[in-house]
């Protein structure tokens, strides 16, 4: 009987072992589903908070275009009142030169904010063409040698807004 008992002690170490390698891997298994959905849950939020931060960068863009030219417009405003100011000058107005230097002191004033935002004329006429900043819009035979590719009339002016072309200058060169 003794033996008999040996074989049952070692069936039931037998199942014991195995019953706990089974816990065990149960175990691992409830371990690596709690890691599983703790990764979810930490790649889930986030995707939504990279998603609220798409947004909330694309709204500030949105916002910052929109009130962009406020600044600028801001300023303008006094032009806009000499202007009107003018304008009502001259329905009232007997003496023409006293307009005519009015109207010259708003366009003034204009240019000089426009100067102060950034924006330059160019000077091209009697330059060399150059087609990075000009447009020719036709040639004409030029009335002296010196004068072949060369500006010899501007019929819009060019502008730069900080050193970058806004509008090419449409010129008029010499061949």
């Amino acid at each position: 009987m003794n033996e008999q008992q040996e074989n049952t002690q070692e069936e039931n170490l037998e199942q014991e072992d195995t019953l706990q390698t089974e816990q065990e891997t149960v175990s691992r298994e409830e371990k690596l589903a709690q890691e599983l959905t703790e990764s979810n849950d930490k790649y889930t939020r986030l995707v939504a908070e990279f998603d609220n931060y798409k947004k909330r960068t694309s709204k500030e863009r949105i916002d910052l275009i929109q009130s962009a030219g406020q600044g600028v417009i801001t300023k303008l405003l006094p032009i806009i009142d000499d202007f009107d100011r003018a304008l009502h000058a001259m329905s009232t107005a007997l003496d023409v030169e006293s307009v005519k230097q009015g109207i010259e002191l708003v366009n003034s004033k204009f240019r000089k904010l426009l100067e102060n935002e950034g924006l330059k004329e160019m000077e091209v006429l009697g330059q060399p063409f150059d087609a990075e900043y000009q447009e020719a819009i036709t040639a004409i035979p030029a009335p002296v040698e010196d004068q072949k590719n060369k500006v010899l009339d501007v019929v819009e002016k060019g502008y730069f807004l900080n050193d970058k072309v806004i509008r090419f200058a449409k010129v008029v060169i010499g061949q």
